[in-house]
């Protein structure tokens, strides 16, 4: 019998829009081929972030760490007619993946995907960005925040991915845990910083919803 944890999250994929074939072919490749397939949105977030996407219609949307592209795809459906969604990811070994599903999805026009160090492009970038999606190495959440927050535009949305981290932010980590004290200290910074407003939602590994005032 399955436990109570797996039925409920079974119970949301069956009562929730199922993803579109090529997403569903993304994951599905993702699996065979990448080291650490977990990475992946997957349907539940992905269909959390086109939603968020189509209700906000950005112009331009931030996102650091593309990974093989699911997410990517999501928020680009929610883009306003003439938008543009600028990707960020420091691997180039992924850009040939990404870029293909991109194309399938009919979004390539639309996705602009900037290999590199994102804590040096994002000053770089031309323009203020009305929704950011921060998923890259938890170490530097603090620096991503810091640097997103002053090209966003007001009433504009960040969205953070993993800030529970396997619950580990509600325990004392050890000083050579990195990635744990760097998510503690975003959530802190976040929480008292007096430009926005969140609320942390417990979908998957935890994901930090903030808004600009």
């Amino acid at each position: 019998m399955t436990d109570l944890s797996e039925q409920i999250s079974n119970y949301i994929s069956e009562h929730s829009t199922p993803e579109d074939t090529v997403l569903a072919e993304l994951y599905r490749e993702t699996h065979l081929k990448m080291i650490y397939p977990r990475m992946i949105s997957g349907p539940l977030q992905g269909k959390f972030l086109e939603l968020i996407s189509r209700m906000i219609r950005p112009k331009y949307i931030l996102e650091i760490g593309t990974f093989t592209g699911y997410s990517a795809i999501c928020l680009a459906k929610g883009l306003a007619n003439n938008g543009k969604l600028y990707t960020i990811e420091i691997n180039d070994e992924l850009t040939g993946f990404s870029k293909k599903y991109f194309s399938k999805a009919g979004l390539s026009s639309k996705i602009e995907l900037i290999t590199g160090n994102a804590i040096q492009i994002i000053p770089t970038l031309p323009y203020s960005f009305d929704l950011v999606f921060i998923d890259a190495e938890k170490k530097e959440y603090v620096n991503y925040y810091n640097a997103v927050i002053e090209k966003l535009v007001s009433g504009g949305i960040i969205i953070i991915d993993n800030v529970l981290w396997d619950n580990k932010v509600i325990e004392k980590p050890k000083q050579s845990d990195q990635e744990t004290l760097a998510i503690k200290e975003l959530n802190d910074l976040i929480v008292h910083d007096s430009r926005v407003e969140n609320i942390i939602l417990p979908l998957r590994d935890g994901i930090n919803l903030i808004r600009k005032k």
